[in-house]
């Protein structure tokens, strides 16, 4: 190996690439498939660059904005649905340009592995005339990054840097280089920067005249030494062969699929260009598109007339890969089935950590009769067996202003039983989404109890901060939100602080709460138990001669607890925490450290 070569995450490799432009300002919310550009940005030197965790993807956004306005290089990073938080910025930001290079690394789920949905990133980019680039694997990574902030400081213009799932996660061979700081210097120029209706108008034809400049651009004409990344591979005789048009991972799949077909590998997938797409149909057979999700580029080329196959073959669903890509084309794939008769996976539904603060609550709530509205993160699995207390998930954010319509549509169709409605969110997730919906019930005179799962850490996406802990992404102490007194002071006045391990008192403070007729707030405080500092001591055990293999500490839903095929019941030590959640769940008290 190559010894100036290193092997690079994906998501490693754009936080390198940033690095190396000169990147000054990177504000972002941890999300998967994205999370991890940003940690390993916060490990390069603070006096070099400036990182955070924001509380949402708009706050993130605003502050890259300025920092581009101010002239530093800036990024900011986020999963799919993220873009849906920032697109308000993103689609005027378009308007107004920049000054320093300004990059939205977005990461997409095909699949959705950790997502609620699989939206497809470039139909933003196509609604914000906002130009996508999207690497194949690590060293592009790289350098696409690194393109992304010249593109955007010569076109004047925000880029998004697209990625997805696999190539986020994969691992490849790269390059490093040197870091270059280009700094501009701020100017006031208030017909650029501040979009009210006159100037939002003069820099809306701005924006059509630098599409225009992108799409020359993207058919090989250079500008300023930008050198868009458009590659055509033509096989020998190509026009009796099969052309592929493809990009990012989906070119990776396809090579190793289409073995002597010739290529349009795009990097930049929008703006598309006409010519060269024009150029590379009449040079192939048959025109194919390859590419995940939506029929973004199959679309448009059906626009211009040119005949072309790619849905009819492909699915719109989830990822595509090697296999699939095959299969989709030639009708089977003999390798990777006799590989599935091989390898048969068990199925591994998704659970609780052991120890998980979270099983207490949804354990007491799918016996309360209770109308549930969940959000995203792990508490989502509160919607699934054993407890099945959730009765909706949408978004972040959603749970509270939903228990808050359940409740008002309850009182119009007079059910009296409207209080029995609840919202259950955790603390990154209140912070980054909840706060405006709970005014929201206190301002409307709202009477449902909104539940905060408190667990000291951001959970789903791998334990990263957020303002209630008191640490900022560098791990350094900062002031940290006071729950109970953002409660109070936009105007709910009852709230309870719980342990969920006490699941009397949980149980007894969701009675009381979902009982009075007034909006109220419980939080349930508990720190995740992979935290470090969470001890719980040694593993518990079943007293066989005293369990009566009733099931009570079943119904937990504990991947330590497992029931044998004689039916006998045991706990596993090597995942067992020692929590003692199922102690007093057992009517014989057979459970014990």
């Amino acid at each position: 190996m190559n010894s100036d070569m290193e092997l690079m995450l994906g998501n490693e490799a754009v936080a390198r690439g940033a690095y190396e432009a000169g990147v000054i300002t990177v504000a972002s919310y941890p999300g998967t498939p994205s999370t991890e550009i940003t940690e390993c940005i916060s490990k390069y030197d603070a006096g070099e660059v400036y990182c955070e965790w924001a509380p949402n993807e708009k706050v993130a956004a605003e502050v890259a904005i300025g920092s581009s306005f101010a002239g530093a290089r800036s990024m900011c990073c986020m999963k799919h649905v993220g873009l849906n938080v920032a697109a308000d910025p993103l689609y005027t930001c378009s308007y107004t340009g920049v000054n320093a290079g300004l990059v939205f690394v977005v990461a997409d789920d095909p699949g959705m592995f950790s997502s609620q949905n699989e939206q497809d990133t470039r139909f933003h980019a196509l609604s914000a005339h906002v130009p996508v680039l999207e690497p194949s694997d690590s060293e592009e990574c790289i350098r696409f990054t690194k393109l992304a902030f010249d593109i955007s400081e010569v076109f004047d213009t925000p880029v998004i840097l697209r990625l997805t799932t696999r190539v986020a996660h994969q691992r490849s061979l790269v390059k490093t280089g040197p870091r270059s700081v280009p700094v501009k210097p701020y100017k006031k120029d208030v017909w650029k920067y501040a979009m009210m209706p006159a100037m939002a108008k003069k820099r809306h034809l701005v924006v059509d005249e630098r599409q225009k400049r992108l799409e020359n651009c993207a058919c090989g004409l250079d500008e300023q030494n930008v050198t868009i990344p458009n590659v055509i591979e033509y096989a020998e005789n190509s026009k009796e062969k099969v052309g592929i048009i493809t990009y990012g991972i989906c070119y990776q799949y396809s090579k190793e699929v289409f073995k002597d077909a010739s290529f349009l590998k795009l990097g930049l997938t929008y703006p598309l260009s006409e010519k060269l797409i024009r150029e590379f149909a009449a040079n192939v057979g048959k025109l194919i598109v390859v590419e995940e999700l939506e029929p973004f580029i199959e679309n448009y080329i059906k626009t211009l007339g040119i005949e072309v196959t790619g849905k009819a073959l492909f699915t719109n669903q989830g990822e595509l890969g090697t296999a699939a890509v095959r299969k989709a084309y030639y009708g089977k794939d003999p390798d990777c089935e006799k590989l599935g008769e091989a390898v048969a996976i068990p199925p591994r539904p998704p659970v609780f950590c052991a120890g998980c603060p979270h099983r207490a609550v949804f354990y007491v709530l799918s016996k309360m009769g209770l109308r549930v509205c969940g959000d995203i993160g792990c508490y989502s699995m509160g919607a699934q067996a054993p407890y099945a207390a959730i009765d909706a998930v949408i978004c972040m954010g959603a749970s509270v202003s939903m228990a808050h319509g359940m409740t008002k549509a309850m009182a119009q169709c007079g059910e009296l039983d409207r209080q029995k409605t609840v919202a259950v969110i955790g603390d990154s997730t209140f912070i980054h989404s909840g706060i405006t919906s709970l005014i929201d019930v206190a301002y409307n005179k709202g009477i449902s109890t909104t539940i905060i799962l408190d667990n000291s850490i951001t959970g789903m996406t791998g334990h990263q901060q957020n303002p209630a802990m008191g640490f900022t992404i560098r791990n350094e102490q900062t002031v940290a939100t006071d729950l109970v007194k953002l409660a109070n002071a936009i105007g709910i006045t009852d709230v309870t602080v719980v342990d969920p391990f006490d699941m009397k008192a949980f149980r007894e403070a969701v009675k009381g709460a979902t009982e009075r007729d007034n909006p109220s707030v419980i939080i349930a405080q508990r720190p995740c138990a992979l935290l470090k500092y969470v001890k719980y001591g040694g593993p518990a055990h079943i007293d066989t001669e005293k369990c009566i293999r009733c099931g009570s500490c079943m119904r937990l839903g504990c991947p330590a607890i497992n029931k044998k095929e004689d039916g006998s019941i045991v706990i596993d030590p090597s995942q067992c925490v020692g929590c003692g959640l199922c102690f007093g769940l057992c009517p014989k008290s057979a459970i014990s450290k």
